[in-house]
């Protein structure tokens, strides 16, 4: 069977709407957030036998957005990269690991105090790299049981390499977010690594809630005859009079005083200090009463 891409049938169009889109980054980050929460709780266990039997403490930082090249830029000196996957489609994660934490577990290893060569050689010798499987073990089964536990979570290490480029682990402009873990022992200096998870990985293996968008229905004029506004009582003042007089005149005035007034033609009605209304004075039953000749 021959297959030809120049003169092909078009191409079928999906509805966006069946497809829907994947989690964002702003969505992801409080996923891998819970993530690393649950990770620094069950990886002690897995890395107590590189700390003399004793679960280390597990610190994680801010997820951040990266790509392999700005992962590239950050490593200043040797580092060794893991690429890893999990599941039966092999979704791809980035493990890395800088050589002097490594090389400061080989030396208490053999019974040292952690002494990093200085300078750093230029390739990770046998014992690195043997270290180096045992850590990946030991972070495939945490990440194993932080996923869910089950077969479909399983992760497992596939190569390693010093240098991205050969690695070749995914696309380089791919997005990514990226993890910080660091690890303190009593009585030795932390020492940390990353794990790095594409956007389709990531939602693949943690729970991202998904909310369909919902129409605003249409919005209608509240009707002030219905409850809970109909039996609500509101102050209305009527200004009959509204005057000004001098200062000197109002220190003075006392008991007795008269004070000349005119009322306005056009009474105001107000709800606190906002005219609703306007209206004459009149009387029903004795009473001082307000016709109301337009309303607002």
């Amino acid at each position: 069977m021959t297959l030809s891409s120049a003169q092909s049938s078009p191409k079928a169009k999906h509805c966006a709407d069946l497809l829907g889109t994947g989690p964002s980054i702003d969505e992801l980050v409080p996923a891998l957030s819970l993530l690393g929460e649950k990770l620094a709780r069950v990886l002690p266990g897995h890395l107590a036998r590189f700390s003399g039997g004793e679960p280390p403490v597990v610190r994680i930082g801010m997820p951040m957005d990266c790509n392999l090249a700005s992962i590239q830029a950050d490593i200043e000196t040797l580092a060794s990269h893991t690429l890893m996957a999990v599941g039966p489609e092999g979704r791809p994660m980035l493990a890395t690991f800088e050589a002097a934490p490594v090389l400061c577990l080989i030396d208490r290893a053999f019974g040292g105090r952690g002494i990093v060569p200085d300078p750093l050689p230029d390739t990770l010798p046998l014992s690195a790299e043997l270290l180096l499987a045992r850590l990946e073990k030991a972070i495939a089964g945490a990440l194993t049981t932080v996923f869910g536990g089950e077969e479909e979570h399983n992760v497992r290490p596939l190569r390693r390499d010093t240098s991205l480029r050969y690695l070749n682990p995914f696309d380089k402009r791919e997005d990514l977010l990226q993890l910080s873990l660091e690890v303190e022992e009593p009585g030795f200096d932390p020492w940390s690594f990353s794990i790095a998870f594409p956007q389709a990985t990531l939602a693949a293996v943690t729970t991202v809630p998904r909310h369909p968008v919902k129409r605003r229905a249409a919005q209608t004029a509240p009707n002030p005859a219905a409850e809970p506004f109909g039996s609500m009582p509101v102050p209305v003042t009527a200004v009959l009079v509204d005057m000004t007089i001098g200062f000197s005149r109002l220190t003075s005035l006392k008991p007795g005083d008269v004070l000349p007034v005119a009322v306005a033609r056009s009474v105001p009605l107000q709800v606190d200090g906002r005219t609703i209304a306007t209206g004459t004075i009149g009387e029903v039953e004795d009473r001082v009463a307000v016709q109301i000749l337009q309303a607002f």
